[in-house]
């Protein structure tokens, strides 16, 4: 669920952290293809994120990085798990 801060504050009795100083989780989303890691990075940017990682491909395993405006991190991934057995 995404919040606004102030709606998110009703919430929580603890200070809200500032995600542009600290970062406090990584969110990782796996999607069904290589395309759509791209294809979602794009969106993030085109909506005022930002690419924070280049992207990476490590055979059995390829993933994209962007910050949301708020400076939350979030990694998009595409595992071909028929290339696992190989690593």
């Amino acid at each position: 669920m995404l919040l606004t801060e102030p709606f998110f504050a009703g919430f929580t009795k603890k200070q809200i952290a500032d995600a542009t100083k600290t970062t406090e989780v990584l969110i990782a989303i796996d999607v069904a293809t290589k395309d759509q890691v791209t294809e979602i990075v794009n969106k993030a940017v085109e909506a005022g994120g930002s690419i924070y990682s280049t992207p990476a491909d490590h055979g059995w395993m390829y993933q994209h990085s962007f910050a949301d405006p708020d400076g939350h991190q979030w990694e998009v991934l595409y595992m071909d798990e028929s290339k696992l057995s190989q690593v």
